[in-house]
């Protein structure tokens, strides 16, 4: 059977995970209430996601939902459950899902890294261009505008004279 994940959202009370899909074989649209056991606000969300997309019950239906959706869904709950409003839990996951170029990279632990990293893969395969792109231009030449005299660098001088 093949389910096509339409909409995919999280209900507060009780905590559910809500799947709307096409079912294929019959060309229906139907709808899956996914129920959230055991979570609480100590919970790992990113544990939670992998243990739901992995149950065997709900496997078939959530193969097109992304593990990063469903964190994003087990990071509101948790807010909720926290007492924070919707708008301040979606504030607080695009803060940690934004990455500050000035940040040092070299002092973060392994797990936040690897964090950093999924979300710098996921944005270049959002704004990477296919050969299959219909705006798609194999060899791109561009003119960098230059307004003023370039700077010559200091050990650019120095190397040329050695050799």
């Amino acid at each position: 059977m093949t389910y096509t994940p339409k909409k995919c959202g999280i209900c507060f009370q009780p905590p559910a995970i809500v799947l709307i899909y096409r079912d294929d074989k019959e060309d229906k649209t139907r709808q899956r209430i996914m129920p959230v056991r055991n979570f609480s606000t100590f919970s790992d969300c990113s544990l939670a996601a992998e243990q739901l997309k992995n149950n065997p019950g709900h496997k078939a239906y959530l193969e097109g939902v992304s593990l990063r959706q469903l964190q994003k869904l087990y990071t509101l709950l948790k807010g909720h459950l926290g007492g924070e409003s919707l708008a301040e839990s979606l504030e607080k996951f695009q803060q940690g899902e934004t990455i500050d170029p000035e940040e040092d990279m070299n002092k973060l632990d392994d797990k936040e890294l690897a964090k950093r990293k999924s979300i710098m893969d996921e944005l270049f395969q959002k704004n990477r261009k296919k050969k299959d792109d219909p705006d798609f231009i194999y060899d791109i030449e561009v003119e960098f505008p230059q307004d003023e005299q370039l700077e010559s660098c200091g050990w650019d001088v120095e190397s040329g004279e050695e050799i």
